[in-house]
């Protein structure tokens, strides 16, 4: 009979140990900045960080500014200044930065077609609040934000020539961004220099009908 009592105690022993609660040591005390960059640290990307396309539809300009404040503490330990976030309807590139008026812009016409890239062209835009220029200290301020350097490329988002140049002689036609001064035809030029009797003409400029 003692035997068996004793193993009783035994087992209730084993029992109790196997399933009493382990004592939780409360965390050291943290300011909710801290929480944002660990979290930030260890966790995959909020949704707000990887807003997803639904008909084209885009955040609001509201969400624009939630979102840089949120990057802003997560990224820059909110050193950032306050700055203003905007769309452009008319620009193709995918944002801006205006250090006069502190003011970002970013490209409503780049993001309907790259919808996921709005936090990424964020990020690439806050760094030049301190880095105007792509330089070494731009690049690697990219590096750990975890920030493209250059926006991505579309068929649609490429300008129109603004001026369209055409050879006298054989009648081959330039399209070009910038206005040529003296430029000859590059297939009609011998030895590809310039040459006034194949000097390109204006055909005609983009706000000619």
């Amino acid at each position: 009979m003692r035997r068996i009592r004793s193993q009783k105690k035994a087992l209730a022993a084993l029992n109790y140990d196997m399933f009493r609660p382990e004592t939780i040591m409360p965390p050291a005390p943290a300011t909710i900045y801290t929480k944002i960059r660990q979290h930030s640290g260890n966790q995959p990307p909020t949704s707000s960080e990887t807003f997803a396309q639904t008909d084209n539809v885009l955040p609001e300009e509201a969400e624009l500014s939630r979102m840089f404040d949120r990057l802003n503490w997560m990224y820059f330990d909110g050193r950032l200044p306050k700055t203003q976030v905007e769309y452009s309807d008319r620009m193709t590139s995918a944002g801006s930065y205006t250090p006069e008026k502190r003011l970002i812009r970013i490209g409503r016409r780049y993001h309907r077609v790259f919808p996921t890239e709005i936090a990424d062209t964020l990020k690439h835009e806050m760094i030049h609040i301190r880095h105007f220029r792509h330089n070494a200290a731009f690049r690697a301020e990219a590096q750990r934000v975890g920030a493209s350097v250059r926006a991505r490329e579309h068929h649609s988002l490429r300008k129109p020539p603004r001026y369209l140049y055409v050879c006298p002689d054989c009648g081959r036609e330039y399209p070009r961004q910038k206005r040529l001064r003296m430029a000859s035809c590059g297939v009609c030029t011998p030895g590809k220099t310039f040459d006034q009797r194949y000097k390109l003409r204006l055909k005609r400029t983009k706000t000619d009908r």
